[in-house]
């Protein structure tokens, strides 16, 4: 056995466990660009995890992420020296500790503690092994004493440590929403997310799916925003079903269909996916084209489009023509009748699913994307026959990424002017200025923009 080999065995004994797992992806979260979804994804695959052990796995690392603020605002108050400067190994052994004290009732106090302390001891040694054993114990002990940056002295540290968000973000909310507004918001951000089904009407019927559902006992709610879902009311490992396989419907938030049924793309149409993988719109788009006509699927990155290849085979999808191309480089002789600009953005309305990216994307990401964002719209537009319809949608709540870039648009482009929303979205998903938008605590989704542009003759 070469020195290579031995170090990896020891590496992997060392993080076993949920908790362990738990670590090893919470330390690589810290060091890396990774994202969290990504890399659990791979730990899940590359582990001998039980199912109900996969469960406790995901539970941890989101709750962790969800919580960071607040866990990291309590264990700072504890620690004796700088806790930001703790040893990682320790440092996420005491926030996936804390997590199961603070937020799950299955696991008692003391078998939290045990784990941690057993735990790093195995990685570190006794001395930090005692460390994690005295803050954990004292932390049990004043539970119930915990204090919170006092509201009247400092609304953005309470709210930011108390509810978990990056003080940047939380200032930003208050200037736009207020107080009461934005606390809900944080609530809403930090809640667990929904399970929706968009039914496949290609493959299957709505009322046919939901016989199905009974069959095997999964309880559901239609959906208030859009007909074409169904909401879970549990998460379940629903891609496991056989009937996930055979394409009978696709997972994806409620929100997502807004954009699509704005562009109203219709049988026979020319339509293009500027911004497509992993391909939830582009399904959309072809069920309700019924597959005539054809779309065009972009995206520059052919293991993302490989992605998309095989979500549009499952659902049955024939109308699709994929290229892997950097979009502001896509040329075509013909000109499209629908165009949607599925932007790349910030993401902050999807923090629900994505906790990691409140601590991964900071004002300066915001300001860079715009201008690419800005870009694809002008790209998409270029593309569009006199007459059609372009929809820009993203799924952030920022208005750098959204009205104010449409604004900027229409002032630069008199040729083209916007659709109020109000005929094809009800009325509670737009705003005064006719665009669509979504809200985590208003509407139960995430949070999303949408707005139609239609080229003049």
């Amino acid at each position: 056995m070469n020195e290579s080999t031995a170090i990896n065995l020891m590496g992997s004994n060392l993080y076993e466990g949920v908790r362990g797992h738990a670590v090893k992806i919470l330390n690589r979260v810290d060091r890396t660009d990774a994202y969290l979804d990504k890399l659990l994804e791979i730990e899940l695959k590359n582990s001998n995890l039980s199912g109900l052990d996969k469960a406790l796995l995901f539970e941890i690392v989101h709750g962790v992420m969800r919580w960071m603020g607040r866990l990291d605002w309590i264990l700072t108050g504890f620690y004796k020296g700088q806790f930001s400067k703790c040893v990682p190994n320790v440092k996420n052994a005491l926030r996936v500790a804390l997590y199961q004290i603070l937020f799950l009732d299955k696991v008692p106090d003391y078998a939290a503690v045990n784990e941690a302390v057993e735990f790093v001891k195995k990685l570190q040694g006794q001395k930090y092994a005692d460390l994690a054993n005295a803050l954990l114990r004292n932390i049990i002990r004043n539970k119930e004493g915990i204090r919170y940056p006092d509201p009247e002295e400092d609304l953005v540290a309470y709210l930011s440590a108390y509810y978990s968000h990056p003080s940047w973000m939380v200032k930003r909310w208050l200037a736009r929403f207020g107080r009461e507004n934005t606390e809900k918001l944080l609530a809403a951000n930090n809640s667990k997310p929904v399970l929706a089904l968009r039914v496949n009407n290609l493959v299957t019927t709505k009322e046919e799916l939901k016989k199905l559902l009974d069959e095997v006992e999964l309880k559901y709610t239609d959906s208030k925003l859009l007909p074409e879902f169904i909401r879970l009311n549990n998460l379940v490992n629903i891609a496991d079903w056989k009937y996930f396989k055979l394409g009978y419907f696709s997972v994806q938030d409620e929100s997502t269909g807004l954009p699509v049924k704005l562009l109203n793309p219709e049988p026979g149409m020319r339509v293009l996916d500027l911004c497509a993988a992993p391909g939830g719109k582009s399904a959309f788009i072809a069920d309700m084209m019924k597959n005539e006509g054809e779309i065009v699927a972009l995206d520059r990155f052919e293991s993302r489009l490989k992605i998309l290849e095989k979500n549009l085979e499952r659902l049955k999808v024939t109308n699709v023509r994929t290229q892997a191309i950097d979009a502001l480089e896509y040329e075509d002789d013909r000109l499209f009748d629908r165009v949607l600009v599925d932007a790349p953005c910030s993401g902050l309305g999807t923090l629900t699913k994505k906790p990691d990216l409140k601590w991964k994307k900071d004002l300066g990401d915001i300001r860079k994307i715009v201008n690419i964002q800005y870009d694809l719209l002008t790209k998409g537009a270029s593309l569009l026959k006199p007459g059609g319809s372009l929809v820009y949608s993203t799924c952030t709540i920022e208005p750098e990424e959204n009205y104010e870039l449409i604004k900027k648009f229409l002032e630069k482009n008199p040729d083209f002017r916007l659709e109020p929303a109000d005929d094809l979205i009800g009325k509670d998903y737009v705003d005064e200025n006719g665009y669509v938008r979504t809200l985590p605590h208003i509407h139960g989704v995430d949070g999303s923009f949408a707005a139609k542009l239609t080229k003049i003759k």
